[in-house]
């Protein structure tokens, strides 16, 4: 048994626990059932309560949650239209959301899927230095996707944002 001080106090009997904490004006609380024997404390148990939701509440705060954002894709796409997804979807990786990369198959396009998994891979080989593949390409109805998860630690500088940034210092030179 521990007291409201945090001294140990040694193994007392039920009765003689729940005595102490009367008068103490406080409550006997178990806070190991499982050990042997079961170990208690005196405290108020309204405030053990309080501050166990406020270290909750902190570990919301520093918890990371990923959002899945979607770039939509074309089997028809032009490279400076490819080019532009894909800058968008590094800008949405480096933020540190997922992405779900899918390409849009209308009326006899699906036949050619193939062509769909080629963009698919190549947004993938595109994105290796900032993102991992986290679901490969799958087919599904008419539609065909993948979702890729940033990494923790870049293996290396954006593919696009460095080229724009690149662009950008050529015209002003």
């Amino acid at each position: 048994m521990i007291d409201e001080d945090g001294t140990q106090l040694g193994v007392l009997f039920t009765e003689d626990a729940l005595a102490r904490a009367r008068t103490a004006g406080l409550d006997l609380i178990e806070v190991s059932p499982t050990a042997s024997p079961p170990v208690c404390k005196i405290a108020d148990y309204g405030r053990l309560k309080y501050e166990q939701s406020k270290k909750d509440k902190d570990a919301r705060k520093k918890q990371k949650s990923f959002e899945l954002k979607e770039v939509k894709l074309r089997p028809k796409i032009e490279t400076h239209d490819y080019e532009t997804k894909a800058r968008m979807a590094e800008r949405l990786l480096l933020d540190g959301s997922k992405i779900k990369v899918t390409i849009m198959f209308r009326g006899r396009e699906i036949t050619y899927t193939s062509f769909g998994k080629r963009l698919l891979d190549r947004m993938a080989e595109d994105m290796t230095p900032i993102a991992t593949i986290e679901r490969d390409a799958k087919l599904e109805g008419k539609n065909m996707f993948m979702i890729l998860a940033p990494r923790s630690v870049p293996t290396g500088p954006p593919k696009f944002t460095s080229m724009a940034a690149k662009d950008k210092e050529k015209k002003s030179a």
